[in-house]
């Protein structure tokens, strides 16, 4: 899990007022599949019953869409995430509030040194659009539902981000970074008081005691 920052002091002002429940009430939160159209995209009802569970807002899902070739990466094989972003900000409703691409392909982006590195999702920090993969969620799963419910975790994570939420050094917060580690989403149930409360700040209330599949486990 990664984020991209792309706004200026100025913007982040701007898209945290945005981000308050009465500008989100009227609006919606839009799940764009990507690739692979003429098959059903695994994970789909899993993510929207995960992003109703913790944000607020109405969730919608859009007709799938092919991946943009502008977007492939051929040195890798792979998508880059932030050009898949750039795509999912012109394709956003007019009354759209958020946008989370979904796809299964490989997707990478720059991060320090590494000019291309693979990640299990991308969101801007803060900003409207973010796009995750089920590629790197299934690495090392226990079954296509364990890794579905990696992918979910990373959707409510990524979401978290475009509030402008930056990762969390408490273990098992959602917004914990992975660290370039599948793993470490198995440890993750919830928010931290530390990031509900930040998101407070921001002008958006996470909901408490979500019903979310994995803390229904405990």
């Amino acid at each position: 899990m990664w984020f991209l920052a792309v706004l200026p002091l100025a913007a982040l002002f701007s898209a945290q007022a945005d981000a308050g429940p009465s500008a989100a009430s009227a609006r919606a939160l839009y799940v764009q599949p990507l690739g692979g159209c003429a098959r059903q995209t695994p994970g789909v009802a899993e993510v929207v019953a995960a992003l109703r569970a913790f944000y607020p807002i109405e969730v919608r899902v859009l007709a799938c869409q092919e991946l943009p070739r502008a977007a492939f990466y051929p040195p890798r094989k792979r998508y880059r995430a932030e050009r898949l972003l750039a795509y999912l900000n012109q394709r956003m409703p007019k009354d759209g509030w958020r946008i989370l691409g979904l796809t299964d392909v490989d997707i990478s982006t720059t991060k320090g040194r590494y000019p291309d590195w693979g990640v299990m999702g991308l969101g801007e920090l803060p900003g409207t659009a973010t796009v995750i993969s089920s590629f790197r969620c299934r690495k090392k799963a226990r079954s296509a539902a364990h890794a579905i419910e990696r992918l979910a975790k990373v959707a409510v994570h990524e979401i978290g981000h475009t509030l402008g939420l930056p990762h969390c050094p408490t273990r098992g917060c959602l917004m914990e970074d992975a660290m370039g580690k599948v793993v470490t989403t198995d440890r993750e149930r919830d928010f931290c008081p530390r990031c509900r409360a930040l998101a407070r700040q921001q002008g958006f209330r996470i909901t408490e005691n979500p019903k979310a599949a994995w803390l229904q486990k405990r």
